[in-house]
């Protein structure tokens, strides 16, 4: 216990507690849109928005090329604010100008493949609009962090999460899906409009860094193809529900079904958002990192353990807040709390740290295998079992990623100390 209770004492010592509150209120207002969301749009439609939001988020991770993950890792190693700021600068102007292509990409994509089910490709062109505001709100986030204003972070999701919930409320009460589709435009707009200029970033105080070389590209372009297959890792299963069963219903039931699984994610991520850049720092300091690894793993071993049991005897009422309906996919809901465990226990930790001895490509081969084998197993589960087979191959495959990561970070590392 007092081992857990240092490691909580230092994450509140680097704003923690803000990003706590933060990530809760962010977390429950998602909740929230998403369940307004469901009350409003009549599921037919809002599983074809759903269908094609899911397209958008599997480009988001690569929208500029992963350079916004290339910022955190390498301005963690700069010295200076200055510095800091010039890298900013570069990432932003590259990535604006990536991310205006691939939103004109998606746009023409959207209008000139025939996709399933009806209106997904005007929605997708709609949904591109997205990209951009999002890319930029993540530099913001990320800059902050990197100046280790972690409270400053905190308020931007804090603020994002709470107009993109004010926003569906309104829009999708008078406009259904599109007002939905709206309100997830709108939303990071006016967050930037708030935020942008407290980094007080001076444009022509830039200065050349030779730190944006080859290197500085490779690892953003992997950390962003990992993203993306990662990311497949969760929604995978959505679009081959759609595609093998042609039911947008279903698409829909298994959306809200994964979204309390998946919403406890938040958990890790909040410590890897306060502690990222502060153990990358100390990445050489081998007692300091083999007991962050230690604190870590038996919190969220404790936190695995609460999550399954009190899910376990409250899934129907858990599912019920959604929708009757959904209840009957309880046993779905408890495969995949299960399998979150392993994300929670093992990769939340290990990917990021592979990603701070700058081994991100390792990330992106295991996600890479994990797909190929998700992708093969769902075309035999879900056509059997439906969304119960899609929830295996899931829960599986989070503790296989979550697994070999430690392993494969425990090889590295001694070579890394070794460099």
């Amino acid at each position: 216990m007092i081992l857990i209770k240092q490691y909580i004492n230092d994450f509140l010592k680097r704003s923690g507690g803000y990003i706590f509150i933060s990530t809760i209120v962010s977390r429950f207002s998602s909740f929230l849109a998403s369940w307004f969301a469901v009350q409003f749009i009549p599921n037919k439609e809002l599983g074809v928005v759903l269908f094609s939001y899911n397209i958008i988020l599997f480009v988001i991770p690569f929208t500029d090329f992963g350079l916004n993950q290339s910022l955190i890792r390498y301005g963690t190693l700069l010295k200076n604010i200055q510095e800091k700021n010039s890298l900013f600068i570069y990432v932003f102007q590259k990535g604006f100008f990536i991310a205006t292509i691939m939103t004109i990409s998606i746009v023409c994509i959207g209008f000139l493949y025939p996709f399933e089910f009806e209106n997904t490709g005007f929605y997708l062109a709609l949904l591109s609009l997205h990209l951009i505001p999002l890319f930029i709100i993540e530099l913001i986030k990320i800059q902050f962090r990197l100046l280790h204003l972690n409270k400053q972070f905190s308020l931007v999701d804090m603020t994002y999460n709470c107009i993109l919930l004010v926003f569906v409320i309104f829009f999708s009460f008078y406009f259904k899906e599109i007002g939905y589709i709206l309100a997830i435009i709108f939303a990071p707009l006016m967050t930037i409009l708030f935020f942008l200029k407290k980094l007080r970033i001076n444009i022509l105080q830039k200065v050349k860094l030779e730190i944006t070389n080859f290197k500085f590209w490779k690892y953003g372009f992997y950390s962003g193809l990992t993203s993306i297959v990662s990311n497949m890792l969760f929604i995978i299963d959505i679009f081959l529900i759609g595609y093998l069963l042609k039911d947008s219903e279903l698409v829909t039931s298994y959306r809200y079904v994964s979204i309390i699984p998946i919403s406890i994610l938040f958990l890790p991520r909040m410590f890897m958002a306060a502690d990222f850049v502060t153990f990358t720092e100390n990445i050489k300091t081998k007692k300091y990192i083999f007991k962050y690894i230690k604190s870590y793993m038996v919190l969220f071993t404790i936190v695995s353990l609460f999550f399954v049991s009190f899910f376990y005897y409250f899934s129907d009422e858990t599912l019920n807040l959604f929708n009757s309906s959904f209840s009957k996919y309880s046993n779905s809901f408890k495969i995949l709390l299960l399998g979150i465990c392993g994300v929670l226990i093992f990769r939340g930790l290990f990917g990021n740290l592979l990603c701070s001895i700058g081994k991100i490509e390792v990330n992106y081969y295991l996600s890479s295998i994990a797909l190929l084998i998700n992708i093969a197993a769902n075309y035999y589960l879900i056509p059997k079992y439906g969304i119960f087979g899609a929830a295996i191959t899931t829960a599986s495959l989070m503790w296989f990623t979550g697994i070999f990561s430690c392993i494969c970070f425990f090889y590295l590392y001694k070579k890394f100390l070794n460099e």
